[in-house]
């Protein structure tokens, strides 16, 4: 047998086989969050091609695919669904074609307290139980084409290997007029039917403990202000047409961005991060944008440098971030290294929330309120005259070990002063 190379960086032995096989190992690359294995798109004993999706992981933040680094055979899965997966820790391993698998071909103990499957069942995340309790094993583009026709999987019968749904599966079931209960509810399984379980899925527990975190660790103050949105408004009018036809779209968040970039200038620590001996303040600011996944949670991709970017540029940069969140087709690196983060809550009807929690290891986050037309006084020609406006609320929620009240103030004094004096053309 040859002598054993180094694991983690693909290539090993293994004394199961009498060569070589290459491990497929746990991108190093991840956002400090702990990842899980969601399901295995491949069995053991399948053929793979070089760069196939053979298994997907999860974060509270993404969820990605991990391809095969070579063409061969999955010949031993070890770590199953539901296993933690650690930076560069081996997921399975792939041997040459025509190599003799031998038993066993997954090993129980690697899954850390994981059941092992059965070798000839594809291991998979349960995404939903049908009425007889078979497991739905899905892919990502069967899950998106059941999010978007509003199918149950526990109704669909799966022609794929083990009883795996396919995406021809989905599209049958379309055809047919499937319908399905409210997303993400299953009924209890009691004699009462008013009662409801929604189980917790990895993205929501994920958030509950870095919410959770962030409050026992850094103490909270908010500070609140008012902003007239009149000018952003009349140069969003002015300049939207022009924005769509290079492809673009022109939204008020866009001006958010650009005076949160602007407002770092009079309160730097406001961009910078805690640490038990120093403050790290930074020179680039990376803004993450909170987005709604509907009942999926939330997600913050990051627009990077937005201090070097003009309107079009953060306009385009958050157009494709979002998107791209929303269709599920966010990396790693989308989400990773935000210095700042803004909570548009008002877009869902919102006046204020307080505190919004710190999207940690940040020092603030920034609220911003429903928009909407009030009744304001202001000074005309040294007479007071009532107005109407479009205003909201914004609150910027600081660490208090980082900046104090004088700090905080003076960003949002800046952040509003840049939002009401907005040049026209």
């Amino acid at each position: 047998m040859p002598s054993p190379r180094s694991r983690g960086s693909g290539r090993g032995s293994t004394s199961f086989w009498d060569s070589d096989v290459i491990d497929v190992v746990v991108p190093m690359e991840q956002e400090g969050t702990k990842a899980v294995v969601r399901s295995w798109l491949k069995q053991v004993g399948d053929p793979v091609a070089e760069n196939d999706p053979l298994v997907e992981l999860e974060t509270d933040k993404v969820a990605m695919e991990v391809p095969a680094p070579a063409a061969g055979v999955l010949a031993e899965i070890l770590l199953a669904s539901d296993a933690d997966a650690v930076p560069g820790a081996v997921l399975g391993r792939i041997a040459p074609e025509g190599t003799e698998t031998r038993a066993p071909l997954i090993r129980p103990e690697r899954n850390r307290g994981t059941p092992a499957p059965n070798p000839r069942i594809r291991p998979s995340t349960s995404l939903g139980t049908s009425e007889a309790g078979r497991e739905s094993r899905l892919s990502p583009s069967v899950k998106r084409a059941l999010r978007q026709h509003s199918l149950d999987p526990a109704i669909i019968e799966g022609t794929g290997r083990g009883g795996r749904i396919t995406r021809a599966d989905v599209d049958r079931a379309v055809s047919t007029g499937a319908k399905r209960p409210p997303e993400g509810v299953i009924p209890a399984a009691t004699a009462d039917l008013r009662a409801q379980i929604v189980p917790h899925d990895r993205m929501r527990l994920a958030i509950a403990e870095n919410m959770a975190r962030s409050l026992a660790e850094a103490p909270h103050v908010t500070a609140v202000f008012e902003a007239d949105f009149s000018a952003i408004a009349a140069h969003r009018a002015k300049h939207r047409d022009a924005f769509a036809a290079k492809g673009i779209k022109l939204t008020y968040t866009a001006y958010l961005v650009a005076a949160a970039a602007e407002a770092m200038k009079a309160a730097p620590a406001i961009n910078s991060r805690w640490h038990e001996d120093r403050l790290e303040i930074f020179g680039t600011v990376d803004i993450g944008v909170g987005t709604a996944l509907g009942t999926k949670g939330l997600i913050v991709p990051v627009l990077r440098g937005v201090e070097a970017l003009d309107l079009e540029g953060i306009a385009a940069g958050l157009d494709d971030l979002i998107t791209r969140a929303r269709d599920e087709k966010l990396t790693s690196a989308d989400v990773k290294g935000g210095t700042f983060t803004i909570s548009n809550h008002g877009v869902s009807g919102s006046l204020f929330a307080a505190p919004i929690i710190i999207n940690q290891p940040q020092s603030a986050i920034l609220g911003v309120g429903k928009l909407e037309k009030r009744v304001v006084v202001r000074e005309v020609g040294g007479v007071d005259t009532i107005q109407i406006r479009p205003m909201a609320y914004v609150s910027l929620t600081i660490d208090h070990r980082v900046v104090d009240g004088h700090q905080t103030n003076a960003w949002l004094s800046r952040f509003v002063e840049v939002l009401e004096t907005w040049p026209a053309a």
